[in-house]
């Protein structure tokens, strides 16, 4: 059967690259780490730059960690030159599909992913090669953000627009970007057993005026130069006029004194 596909809305600038290096297995899996053994072998999946990725390494320095990314082996060298430069050794990257993962059953401790399923054509079907190749008594461990849920304060119309578009673009690129509350939905779809599911959520949240930089100044570059805004313009959502007022809209945002942003993220953690 051919696996459905959907197109990945953000693609590989640098903007959005910067934004997933600054991710930890810390404040992006938290809910995951008390699960660890040392000797464990785990699968990331949609590893991207791979921040993540070694860290669960460092986690389990007798066991083995494997990352593999979807069409983008450029992102994968970055990973894999991080890697050495941190003398991170008990690593492997790869090129994978979630949707037809090229492993054997039974053969991760962990499976884990983090921000996938929103941009996965067939996030049930994803969660079922997950939990095949995790063996008996393993686990699946899904977080995914919501953004619908993702709230800010002071208001600003270019960041409302930006967060419709942004959910306008993923569904026409198949994706689901409120996928954090469907997590528990489509793992139960999936056959997973509910017993064995714990259902959590988590956030990240800016408010140091280093952090509400770092976010605005990230995001303001994204919506003019990522693929988001390609595929806005391609689909006729918006205009080059309105793109250039979600990233004003950013700029005005960071530069407030009392300027705060929360993204809800749900997560699942699933015993196979």
């Amino acid at each position: 059967m051919t696996a459905p596909s959907a197109q990945y809305t953000h693609g590989h600038h640098e903007s959005v690259l910067r934004s997933h290096s600054w991710r930890t297995a810390q404040n992006s899996c938290a809910y995951l780490l008390s699960s660890l053994a040392p000797d464990m072998h785990i699968l990331d999946v949609g590893c991207g730059p791979g921040t993540i990725t070694a860290d669960l390494a460092r986690l389990v320095p007798q066991g083995h960690v494997t990352g593999i990314e979807h069409g983008a082996p450029d992102v994968l060298q970055q990973a894999r030159a991080a890697a050495v430069a941190q003398g991170v050794t008990n690593i492997t990257y790869a090129l994978g599909d979630v949707l037809a993962l090229d492993f054997p059953d039974a053969a991760f401790d962990v499976v884990h992913a983090h921000q996938v399923l929103q941009h996965v054509a067939d996030p049930v079907r994803a969660l079922r090669e997950m939990a095949r190749v995790a063996k008996p008594g393993g686990i699946v461990a899904v977080r995914d953000t919501d953004f619908a849920a993702m709230t800010w304060h002071p208001d600003d119309a270019g960041i409302s627009l930006w967060r419709e578009t942004h959910r306008q673009v993923a569904r026409a690129n198949g994706g689901e970007p409120d996928a954090g509350r469907r997590l528990l939905s489509w793992a139960l779809e999936a056959g997973l057993a509910r017993e064995q599911i714990t259902a959590s959520a988590s956030t990240w949240c800016y408010s140091t005026p280093e952090e509400v930089a770092w976010w605005s100044s990230t995001w303001s570059q994204r919506v003019l130069s990522s693929e988001f805004a390609s595929g806005a313009l391609q689909h006729g959502f918006v205009t080059q006029e309105a793109l250039d007022g979600m990233s004003q809209g950013w700029k005005a945002w960071g530069s407030q004194p009392d300027a705060w942003f929360a993204v809800l993220h749900g997560e699942i953690l699933c015993k196979v």
